[in-house]
């Protein structure tokens, strides 16, 4: 006779951990894709190991690190039932961080957070983690995927994480390069990119009272698939760019829009113009002004307005650079310049009418 258990168990409690073990061995195979010569062991240690004698090249070697998510934009991804493209907004809001003082991309770990682990979806979404990694140069060397029943529904997601790069000290960019008569050139953004994601989804789902399925004509397609566009991937650009032209320093477009996110890198005694008129802002932006009523300042702090990273340069440097960008395919132009600060109280301001 079998005796009965009535005792409590974490299966009971909600956690489910051969579902777990599942998704590590799906995630394998796409983990394996972002592997770098100093990456040593596999997936499923405690820690993920790293060669520092890589770093024996440098003279005096600084490690960069930073740590992001992606925001309110998962709950889109959780809507469609699309976990494969999350992660690449991930490695962006992490690795593009982390290239704008110089740095070369070396390696990530991720914090998955789930009501419920569902294997495949953990597994699509560290597939588009690896595949954005490959995107930045960077290895995926480990990560944490943690149920949490109660806290989070069934299908609710969360994800974060961490990444390191390295700069040898003489080449560190910021502030201090910078002079008076730099160009400011911006990049383009692939949409809305990671940020700003409440204000949209109030504006467009609550005010609106649009749906992700809606085909928008102006957007040529529907609301789902622009709300999901992944972020721009500008780390292998930005390395690339260094390389081929002088750069003075990198400014990543995030939370808090254009002009706040390039002020981070003026110095004090200077003072950063960008004119509006250099380019066209893409049609969500447009969507969500008149969507919400939102006033252009209100959407210029909280939205990239089309540009995702800028680079100030030299002047002699500018052909080389727009060269060198569109070469690899990267949609760039001149969008100010640096200026004494004189009356200017902030460290960056726009100017003008966006081009129509």
């Amino acid at each position: 006779m079998t005796e009965k258990t009535t005792g409590a168990s974490y299966a009971a409690a909600g956690v489910d951990i051969e579902a777990g073990d599942r998704a590590v061995e799906l995630m394998k195979e796409w983990v394996k894709k972002t592997q770098r010569p100093e990456v040593l062991g596999g997936l499923g240690g405690f820690a993920g190991l790293f060669d520092a004698s890589a770093l024996k090249r440098y003279e005096r070697p600084l490690l960069a690190s930073a740590t992001d998510g992606v925001g309110t934009k998962v709950d889109i991804a959780r809507q469609l039932g699309v976990y494969d493209t999350i992660g690449h907004d991930l490695v962006a809001m992490v690795m593009d961080d982390i290239v704008v003082c110089g740095a070369e991309p070396l390696f990530m770990t991720d914090y998955i957070c789930v009501g419920k682990v569902h294997p495949e979806r953990v597994a699509a979404i560290v597939k588009g983690i690896a595949e954005g990694c490959v995107l930045a140069g960077c290895a995926l060397v480990g990560g944490e995927t943690a149920e949490h029943p109660g806290l989070l529904g069934p299908d609710d997601f969360d994800v974060a994480g961490a990444g390191t790069g390295v700069v040898e000290y003489d080449r560190l960019l910021g502030a201090d390069r910078i002079r008076t008569g730099d160009a400011v050139i911006a990049m383009a953004s692939s949409g809305l990119h990671s940020n700003g994601y409440s204000l949209v989804r109030h504006v467009l789902f609550d005010r609106a009272g649009m749906s992700l399925d809606q085909h928008v004509e102006e957007l040529g397609r529907t609301l789902g698939e622009e709300l999901l566009e992944p972020t721009k991937i500008y780390s292998l650009d930005c390395m690339a760019l260094t390389r081929t032209a002088e750069v003075h320093a990198y400014s990543h477009i995030t939370g808090g829009g254009l002009a706040a996110n390039l002020a981070r890198v003026i110095p004090d005694h200077l003072h950063a113009t960008v004119d509006r008129g250099t380019w066209t802002p893409g049609a969500v932006f447009d969507l969500v002004g008149k969507a919400g009523q939102v006033e252009r300042l209100e959407l210029e702090k909280t939205l990239n307005m089309g540009v995702g990273m800028m680079a100030v340069v030299p002047q002699e440097s500018v052909d080389v650079a727009l060269t060198a960008l569109a070469d690899r395919g990267v949609d760039a132009w001149v969008a100010g310049e640096i200026l004494d600060r004189g009356d200017h109280t902030e460290g960056a301001t726009l100017t003008g009418s966006y081009a129509s």
